[in-house]
C-alpha cells in the first residue's frame, strides 16, 4: 500500500473551520502518514497555521506538519515558531522560501529555503524531518531549468530529508526531474504533489501563476464536456487516478494530495486506485 499524505490550509472563519473538520473526518479513514498545513504569510495570519496544526493533532489525531516560510521573517520570529512547533509535538516541517507578503519591502533575515533549513538544523539538530519544495516543470522564477536543479540540490545539501513537488499533470516531467537530480547525487525521496481537480476554471488560473502546465488535450476535453458536471468529475478523477497509478508503478515513494480542504475530489481519486 502506497503511503499518502494530505495538505490543508488554515481556516479563518467558523464556516471554514466546520468545512475543515468535515473534510478531516472523511479523509481520516485513508490513514495518511501525516497531514501538512500551509503557511499564512504576514501579520495576524501567522497564528492560523499553529492553531490549525494544534487542532489537527489534538482533535483529529493526525501527525501534523506545519509549513514554515522564511520570507519576510526575522531569525527570532522563526526561532519562536520552531519552539512552538516542537512544544506541540511536531516532528515534521515543510520548509519553504515562500512569497514576500504584500506591502513588505524586505526579504527577512533568511532569504532562501536553504538558509532556513540550515538555520533549523543549527537550532534543533535532527529533531525535525524536513520536507522542501520541488518543481518538476521548473520554478516559475528560476533563471533556467539547470540553475533550478542546482538550487534544489542546495536545499538537500543544507539538510532536507525529502521533497514534495508542485502539482503537475505530466508524469514524464516528474520522472525526468527525479532522474536529473539523482545524477546530481540527490538520494532523498521525492514525493509527487497531486492536485485533484474540483474547479477547472480556478485550476487554470492558478496554474498560470505557479507554472504548472495543464496538457492541451485535457483543457480541450474539459471544454468539450461543457456544463456536464458529472462528466467533468468522472473525467477529472479518472485522469488524476491514472496518473497516480503510473507514478506509483514508476517508483514514486508516496503521494501528497493538495486537498484545498475538500474531501470529495481526493476521495474520488483514491477510490479509483
Amino acid at each position: 500500500m502506497t503511503a499518502i499524505s494530505f495538505e490543508f490550509y488554515p481556516p479563518k472563519t467558523d464556516e471554514q473551520r466546520t468545512q475543515l473538520d468535515r473534510t478531516a473526518e472523511k479523509l481520516k479513514q485513508h490513514a495518511p502518514e501525516y497531514v501538512s498545513c500551509t503557511f499564512g504569510a504576514g501579520g495576524s495570519t501567522l497564528s492560523y497555521t499553529s492553531e490549525t496544526v494544534r487542532h489537527l493533532k489534538q482533535s483529529h489525531g493526525f501527525e501534523a506538519a506545519p509549513h514554515l516560510s522564511c520570507m519576510g521573517g526575522s531569525r527570532e520570529e522563526i526561532r519562536e515558531l520552531l519552539r512552538l512547533y516542537r512544544a506541540l509535538g511536531c516532528k515534521r516541517i515543510v520548509a519553504l522560501r515562500g512569497d514576500l507578503p504584500s506591502g513588505m519591502g524586505h526579504h527577512g533575515d533568511l532569504r532562501y529555503a536553504s538558509d532556513l533549513i540550515a538555520f533549523i538544523r543549527a537550532e534543533h539538530g535532527d529533531h525535525f524531518h524536513l520536507e522542501v519544495g520541488a518543481y518538476p516543470e521548473t520554478h516559475p522564477q528560476a533563471d533556467d531549468a539547470f540553475s533550478d536543479l542546482r538550487h534544489f540540490k542546495t536545499k538537500i545539501d543544507a539538510g532536507a530529508n525529502a521533497a514534495i513537488t508542485q502539482y503537475f499533470y505530466n508524469p514524464d516531467a516528474y520522472f525526468r526531474f527525479v532522474d536529473d537530480v539523482r545524477r546530481l547525487g540527490v538520494t532523498v525521496p521525492i514525493v509527487p504533489g497531486i492536485m485533484p481537480i474540483s474547479n477547472f476554471t480556478q485550476l487554470k488560473r492558478f496554474s498560470e501563476s505557479c507554472g504548472a502546465e495543464i496538457p492541451r488535450w485535457v483543457g480541450k476535453r474539459m471544454q468539450a464536456l461543457g456544463d456536464d458536471a458529472d462528466g467533468i468529475r468522472e473525467f477529472a478523477a479518472d485522469l488524476v487516478a491514472t496518473m497516480c497509478q503510473r507514478l506509483i508503478a514508476g517508483g514514486a515513494p508516496s503521494l501528497h494530495f493538495y486537498t484545498l480542504n475538500l474531501a470529495k475530489p481526493t476521495q474520488a481519486v483514491l477510490s479509483r486506485m
